[in-house]
């Protein structure tokens, strides 16, 4: 959604005079006018230095309007950012000069003429570009790309756009029957590759001590270089919420003494309060600070060393093929975080080395190098498997894997078989919830507490759960629910407590079948506090029940269907086709919020979250003020509009004389600093390239610009309107349209906002929702694709852009 208050010029905001049609084109305002002349039309261009901005104001009259945008695009360039880096000033002198050349109506000159004036429009006499000594010095005259060196450009790109199609392996096309299964480790006999190779893992590097000395009762301790890789840990986390955890800081704490206590160098630390990290903590800040003020150039160095490192690991050969590995880092050492209150956070996440990994890969394929001095654990050939290696990390002993991307044939494959058992369930569901529904009065207990269980995964999308280990998370899904975890409030309504999956606090009052309440007030007096609800349920019985009543279901396929079903249903009942795009995008996060409010897909509100609302309600204030403006503009020019569009006569809302006046302050100040950055930047880039310097008298005639801003800012403020000669009536309208449409979709990004601050949309679109019914909705709807997918899941999900228009789930 282009909502930014970048998408208007500045010199609307601030400028009393509306800038004209060409302006519009340099400063991407509004749509191109059919009569705005083609820039490729031009085939001579002039660039003009950023240092001789002055000199070129005063003669650009002798520079054609197509040429003059060309000129403006690639100071924009230079400039090595976004047009926000173009000074407030600078767009200002550059607006007049093309309101010059617009100052007469084009549609007064007639046809031939025209043609005339844009054929003659296509050079520049060298007289003229010479014709001061000091702009001839400064002034570089260079021939602009001709329409066939363009054409050329324009077919190399499609060239290699169609190559990368050409190379993408279509998978779902194919008509084969051994596609993956559910789960990507394999092992349901399906043969999934003849060969296989790859490069291994990328492990991190070593430790490099730094010789800072934290402190422990007042006094520097000298730690070995094991020792304080674990206390640096700690104290790049200091400041943080994790750091002033206490049961982070007691399991850290724990570790590091186990740590110190391996090597009799090490000091003997008692107690965590007399434990000061800060020295080592205020190192880190420094280094931060050091790495921000890293020029480009070195930045730059820096990335193409690490991708120089990264790309033998980037790709897999599978068949023949090519493809994408996902992540194939072998993850630092470090303090487990975990999510929510998970009772292991804080502990040590040791170093892996390559002895504890395990490769798989083709009979016939090459070994990868390791780290010097050490060898593979094992390598194995299991062609049933879809991982590339495997180890396992200490925290909570369970295995990782490496797998190809997210975009890969075998994820897409598994994807595909997801989504299809899902849909499939639809052809079932009635009779399994008839089936269950009679089961809730079953004489048996355990029939009783399978269809009890049933009927909380089927409407309320709760996991199966699993057995769980004293050491484990005490998390729980429906299996697993012990006594104190509900709550029955008579008739009807069940109170839901406890920790769900990645120790997500799971919290919910619903309202159930009258049975189902029965049912549960009966097992929880069979139990007693403490005990599982489910006492004779277990989730391997649960699928091996749900299996007979349909080929493959499990507990987790009611999730995906639900989930894929409420989409679809909102999405249906949401959206309207005269809606505008915001408010189709609006229409598709509620949907998506339905569904991750009905999986439990909760984060917390972000720290910033405040602070982006208010900077979104100074952004409506923005364009309220840019409307008060052309308002009083349209009013000055024709008095009887207020009684015509009684909607106009209206002041804008939140508009108070301070509010107007620190805003023009701090447009001001911001304008002052993007001068001084651009002109920076220039410098930095000239003295990269061996050219001479931009004087500081530029910039002194620069920020005068600023200034004269300045003055015209309190002049609107004091009342004086002043209106572009060539403004009409009907232009302004236009912008005043084009203003209400931009402040109804930022009012719509601040309700969507505000709605999903502590909901995450992320996890159903990639895992839940079967992206058929987006990719459907996006083409009935004519919404792009890439507004509600990311360009990562656009790839994940290519299989489903060849369906039917009319598909649904």
């Amino acid at each position: 959604m282009s909502d930014s208050e970048d998408d208007i010029p500045l010199s609307q905001i601030n400028n009393g005079p509306i800038i004209s049609k060409a302006s519009t084109l340099i400063l991407n305002a509004a749509p191109i006018d059919d009569s705005t002349p083609d820039p490729s039309e031009a085939r001579t261009s002039v660039t003009i230095s950023a240092s001789q901005d002055k000199e070129s104001s005063e003669d650009s009259d002798d520079i054609p309007l197509t040429q003059r945008k060309q000129q403006l695009e690639t100071e924009k360039t230079l400039a090595s950012d976004s047009d926000d880096d173009i000074p407030l000033a600078d767009k200002r002198a550059a607006t007049k000069q093309i309101m010059k050349q617009e100052s007469s109506d084009d549609d007064d000159i007639p046809l031939a003429k025209k043609r005339k004036v844009q054929a003659k429009a296509k050079e520049v006499p060298v007289s003229k570009v010479a014709s001061s000594p000091k702009r001839a010095a400064s002034t570089v005259s260079t021939p602009a790309p001709s329409k066939k060196a363009k054409k050329d450009e324009v077919s190399k790109k499609k060239l290699k756009k169609e190559e990368e199609e050409r190379e993408i392996y279509r998978w779902w096309e194919e008509q084969t029957s051994q596609r993956a299964g559910d789960n990507e480790d394999g092992g349901d006999g399906v043969i999934r590759w003849t060969e296989l190779s790859h490069y291994g893992v990328l492990f991190p590097p070593e430790y490099v001590p730094h010789g800072i000395q934290m402190k422990y009762d007042g006094k520097p301790v000298t730690l070995t270089p094991e020792a304080e890789e674990v206390a640096s840990f700690f104290a790049a986390l200091l400041e943080s919420d994790h750091g002033k955890n206490p049961t982070f800081q007691k399991n850290f704490f724990s570790d590091f003494r186990e740590v110190l206590a391996k090597n009799p160098k090490n000091p003997r630390l008692e107690r965590f309060d007399k434990c000061d990290f800060t020295p080592i903590w205020h190192q880190f800040q420094l280094d931060k600070e050091r790495k921000k003020q890293l020029t480009k150039e070195e930045k730059l160095k820096l990335k193409e060393e690490r991708q120089k490192i990264e790309e033998p690991f980037l790709f897999a050969t599978v068949d023949g093929r090519k493809e994408q590995i996902g992540n194939f880092r072998i993850e630092p050492p470090g303090l487990f975080r975990g999510r929510g209150d998970h009772p292991k956070t804080g502990r040590l996440k040791r170093r892996v080395y390559p002895e504890q990994v395990t490769l798989n890969l083709g009979k016939e394929s090459p070994i990868p190098p390791t780290l010097p001095g050490h060898k593979w654990g094992k390598i194995v050939h299991d062609q049933q498997a879809t991982w590339l290696a495997t180890w396992k990390e200490n925290i909570n002993d369970t295995s990782k894997y490496v797998f190809l991307a997210p975009n890969s044939s075998w994820k897409g494959q598994s994807d595909m078989k997801k989504f299809d058992k899902a849909r499939e369930l639809k052809n079932y569901v009635d009779k399994i919830r008839a089936s269950y529904t009679a089961d809730l009065k079953d004489k048996l207990s355990e029939v009783r507490q399978r269809a009890t269980a049933m009927y909380l995964i089927d409407r309320l999308a709760l996991r199966a759960g699993n057995e769980k280990g004293d050491e484990e998370a005490d998390t729980v899904g429906c299996c697993s629910l012990r006594y104190e975890h509900v709550t029955l409030e008579p008739p009807n309504t069940v109170h839901f407590d406890f920790l769900g999956k990645d120790s997500i606090r799971y919290e919910n009052t619903v309202q159930v079948d009258h049975q189902v309440f029965k049912n549960l007030k009966l097992f929880q007096n069979q139990v007693g506090e403490g005990h599982a609800i489910f006492d004779r349920l277990t989730t391997t019985g649960l699928n091996k029940h749900l299996n007979s009543c349909m080929p493959g279901l499990s507990a987790k396929v009611f999730r995906t269907y639900n989930a894929s079903f409420t989409c679809q249903q909102q999405l249906d009942r949401l959206t309207n086709a005269d809606d505008t795009l915001p408010d189709k995008i609006l229409s598709f996060n509620r949907a998506n919020r339905e569904v991750a409010v009905l999986c439990n897909h909760q984060r917390a509100a972000s720290k910033s979250h405040a602070q982006q609302m208010v900077k979104i309600e100074d952004k409506i204030r923005t364009i309220k003020y840019q409307r008060m403006k052309l308002r009083k503009q349209l009013f000055s020019l024709d008095a009887s509009i207020k009684k015509k569009r009684p909607d106009l006569a209206e002041d804008e809302s939140d508009l108070d004389d301070d509010w107007i006046m620190q805003h023009d302050i701090d447009t001001i100040a911001k304008e002052r600093e993007k001068v001084q950055t651009k002109f920076h930047k220039q410098n930095e880039k000239r003295k990269a390239d061996g050219e001479p310097l931009q004087p500081d008298s530029e910039l002194k005639d620069r920020l005068a610009k600023v200034e004269d801003l300045k003055v015209q800012l309190d002049k609107e403020r004091g009342g004086d309107i002043s209106v572009a000669a060539n403004m009409t009536v009907h232009k302004l309208l236009d912008r005043i349209a084009r203003l209400d449409d931009r402040l109804n979709a930022t009012k719509i990004q601040a309700t969507d906002k505000e709605e999903n601050k502590e909901i995450s949309l992320g996890t159903s679109k990639m895992n839940y929702i079967d992206p058929r019914i987006i990719v459907a909705w996006c083409r009935s709807y004519d919404v792009p694709m890439e507004k509600v997918y990311s360009k990562t899941l656009v790839q994940k999900f290519r299989w489903a852009q060849d369906i039917p228009d009319d598909w649904k789930f």
